[in-house]
């Protein structure tokens, strides 16, 4: 319990004073020091380093919690354990709020909730963006189901914001139990390795239901989620790389739905051709290269700010600028299982042009896929749901769509990967680009497997159907005669083929048909 001034003896300026000393003290200095003995910021010291120096403004700053059972009426703190409010990112409004560990080790009660639907109906009413800093132990006890409703009215404000105003989540903390869904419905999900973890039920519970050994780490820690579950978009060393994170995210995205992504200038010349981008696709078909390599030779100053990196690597999303405008990037990874989309992979993809789509960002997307993974696993867990996510991602974007075709395009995959016949607006391809049903191996296999049967040199029969083949699909120009691709362009000039399609495509119109919203196969 923190001491209490006889408010009584105090005139009305020194009286505010003194509240706000004491909701600044957080939990006390005992709780404060063993947070920092963790590495960890305090709540307040996270936001005035993620907000520009001096923007904060705080609400709510003396709520306390109503509750008087076991013993909770002789234990209040000013802000119940959750500092709320709005500042200046990049000179941008935020809103934000941040789970103080120190009170009642961060639990959601009715009042804290009540703070955190404040900022975020008023986000909603302002247009802009809500970053919510999570370290909480979970739903406060004492509380029972006032606190669990507090939870299910951020829910509720969590899913009416999407896709209306950017959501952020940074896990900076323990995040269990009924606490893990308001990040899970965000945008993005950024962790802090060895301080953060997210799970449903902890380990000692999955002990005596299943009797799996597993640490906090080892089930919800930053690098689980990131590179196994995909749960999370970015993994942190420490507080304060999570915050710079944030604040990097938030330059490429806009602050609502109704308006574009920033813009940023750049010295870069739009007109630069790069002779190396000629090399980087191998001859050999089969011969693995980075696809970042192409896109960081194409986007503006070579960066690319990548999201969801540890996670499906076989598909590569993040953020860049072209000309100074902010795109999303989607791109097939040849350097990892050969850029097959799997079930991992097609969930990725979709995740991000959705966003993209939601908010105005232009999707470039780079292909190279030989096809969707085979396999008894991927079949019964779902590839065909899973793979349709990504197709009625791509199909149902209205923004300016535009791709790149490196090397392979085969089968669905071709399809999938926004291609022409799903509304994509301008589509190049290399000289190196293959687009056909499947491999010539392959489809000279079922093509003439009659003959095979009847030669008595099957080997030279295949090398030399093989050729033919490819010497038919193997290269972009049956799909430009039908109009499939609208260029065979030489790879040196992606970027200034890239930046004048982005122009052209500035003022794009397009809809989809009235409807309450679509059935995505979840």
């Amino acid at each position: 319990m923190q001491p209490q001034t006889t408010e009584e003896s105090m005139d009305k300026l020194d009286l505010l004073k003194e509240k706000s000393r004491q909701a600044e003290l957080g939990g006390g200095e005992v709780r404060v020091e063993k947070q920092k003995a963790q590495g960890k910021m305090t709540a307040r010291e996270r936001i005035e380093f993620f907000l520009d120096e001096g923007s904060f403004e705080e609400f709510d700053k003396f709520v306390v919690h109503r509750s008087n059972d076991f013993g909770l009426d002789k234990r209040k703190y000013l802000g119940d354990g959750v500092v709320t409010g709005h500042g200046l990112v990049d000179g941008r409004e935020v809103f934000v709020f941040a789970q103080d560990f120190t009170i009642f080790g961060g639990s959601l009660s009715e009042t804290h909730a009540q703070k955190i639907c404040k900022v975020m109906d008023l986000a909603m009413k302002t247009g802009c963006p809500v970053i919510g800093l999570n370290d909480s132990g979970g739903a406060r006890i004492q509380e029972g189901v006032v606190s669990l409703g507090g939870y299910a009215d951020i829910f509720l404000r969590n899913t009416l914001a999407s896709g209306v105003v950017p959501q952020i989540s940074c896990i900076m903390g323990p995040c269990a139990g009924g606490a893990v869904y308001s990040p899970a419905i965000t945008d993005f999900n950024i962790m802090v390795k060895d301080s953060s973890y997210m799970f449903i039920t902890g380990p000692d519970v999955i002990k005596t239901v299943t009797h799996e050994d597993v640490t906090k780490d080892e089930l919800g820690g930053a690098m689980t989620h990131n590179a196994k579950s995909g749960v999370a978009h970015f993994a942190a060393e420490d507080d304060e790389e999570c915050l710079r994170m944030t604040r990097e995210l938030l330059s490429f995205i806009p602050s609502n739905n109704m308006e574009n992504p920033p813009f940023v200038p750049t010295n870069d010349d739009t007109n630069r051709v790069e002779e190396l981008l000629n090399s980087i696709v191998p001859e050999n078909s089969n011969q693995p290269y980075d696809i970042r390599d192409i896109v960081k030779n194409v986007v503006d100053e070579g960066y690319f700010f990548e999201v969801h990196e540890h996670f499906a690597q076989n598909i590569v999303v993040g953020f860049a600028r072209l000309g100074g405008h902010s795109v999303g990037i989607v791109a097939n990874q040849p350097a990892f299982l050969a850029g097959v989309l799997d079930i991992d992979a097609s969930v990725k993809g979709a995740r991000f042009v959705r966003f993209c789509d939601a908010f105005n960002i232009p999707l470039i997307t780079f292909e190279d896929v030989p096809g969707f993974l085979p396999g008894v696993n991927q079949e019964h867990f779902g590839i065909i749901r899973h793979g349709a996510k990504l197709l009625y991602a791509f199909a149902e974007a209205t923004v300016p769509k535009i791709t790149v075709i490196t090397r392979k395009a085969y089968g669905g995959a071709y399809c999938v990967m926004a291609s022409k016949h799903i509304r994509t607006d301008i589509n190049f391809a290399y000289p190196s680009a293959e687009i056909a049903v499947m491999g010539a191996e392959g489809a000279v296999g079922i093509l003439y497997r009659n003959e095979f049967k009847e030669t008595t040199d099957a080997k030279t029969l295949l090398e030399q159907k093989k050729v033919e083949f490819e010497n038919k699909f193997a290269n972009p120009y049956v799909a430009a005669e039908h109009g499939f691709i609208d260029e065979v362009i030489e790879p040196k000039d992606t970027r200034p083929k890239l930046i004048k399609a982005l122009s052209l495509l500035q003022n794009k119109r397009d809809t989809n048909p009235p409807k309450k919203h679509g059935n995505i196969p979840l």
